[in-house]
């Protein structure tokens, strides 16, 4: 099997803050121009201390059609609430996958607790885009709790793989998608190796979280760096010089037209000024301050 080598290992473009809540690095599509899809934005949360707080930070409501919103927990806790009648609290290692679809709107804020006591917080939220026959149907919600996930465990006490949607190795995720993708937590004790398989079409990029990692036994990939990876070849191997977690991601690309506005990610500008009059006119639901 051919190996699928890497295109380019980016550093974190400078943080910005979305609310008063999230820290994060933008590192598609603002960061660096490359092409994930069918995932159309990443932003890490990188490592942060948050001082203890009575209000608890966060973003406030905001609409989104479309596409969906996966939030990854690491460290902190958070809280969401929709105009479908979804909420939610993700804790470390859960997962929160939302399907804006045809609209919604929602909020996200540091949950009580954790906003009263601070401490570490680092997340990951990705939008995934969807196939236009999808983008105007029924939005919906997946909880992920970790404790729930599909894994496998790796030889030689390596560490694990969890698989958030997509398969490994025959282990399936529970996430449902709307088009073929692979979502994995590679949690990796040092020296801990896993190799992965994708078709070589697929977008493939992997965001270290912590430690670092050797990739096809030569390019070191840092803490908070993102590693693409060329569209040839299908085997990716890395081994964990240190304990590390990796985000792994790899999907199938859409090929359909893209224009966004704001939080609204559609194939025409038509759609962009239909969701723009449907937003005005209140069709997203109602939510409570």
């Amino acid at each position: 099997m051919e190996t699928k080598q890497v295109s380019r290992i980016l550093k974190a473009p400078a943080p910005h803050m979305v609310g008063d809540g999230f820290r994060v690095h933008n590192f598609f599509p603002g960061g660096y121009q490359i092409d994930m899809s069918p995932f159309f934005l990443l932003d890490y949360g990188s490592k942060i201390q948050f001082s203890a707080r009575k209000i608890p930070r966060g973003v406030g409501i905001h609409p989104h059609r479309g596409f969906e919103t996966v939030t990854i927990a690491y460290h902190g806790t958070v809280a969401h609430h929709d105009s479908s009648g979804k909420s939610g609290i993700i804790y470390p290692g859960d997962v929160q996958w939302m399907t804006a679809a045809a609209g919604i709107l929602h909020k996200e804020y540091h949950e009580e607790n954790y906003s009263l006591k601070g401490g570490p917080f680092q997340m990951v939220q990705l939008w995934v885009n969807l196939p236009a026959k999808d983008k105007m149907g029924k939005p919906g919600y997946q909880s992920i709790k970790q404790q729930d996930m599909a894994f496998i465990n790796l030889p030689d006490n390596g560490g694990k793989i969890e698989i958030i949607a997509g398969d490994y190795k025959g282990q399936k995720g529970n996430a449902h998608t709307f088009t073929p993708m692979h979502v994995y937590n590679a949690r990796l004790n040092m020296q801990g190796k896993a190799s992965f398989s994708f078709p070589a079409y697929f977008n493939t990029g992997f965001m270290v979280i912590e430690g670092a990692v050797k990739i096809n036994q030569k390019e070191i990939a840092p803490v908070d760096s993102f590693v693409h990876f060329e569209n040839q070849g299908e085997q990716i191997d890395i081994e964990a010089l240190e304990n590390s977690i990796v985000l792994i991601l790899s999907g199938e690309p859409l090929n359909e037209p893209i224009v966004q506005y704001g939080p609204f990610l559609m194939n025409t500008q038509e759609e962009i000024n239909q969701a723009l009059e449907d937003y005005n006119q209140g069709r997203f639901g109602y939510i409570e301050e």
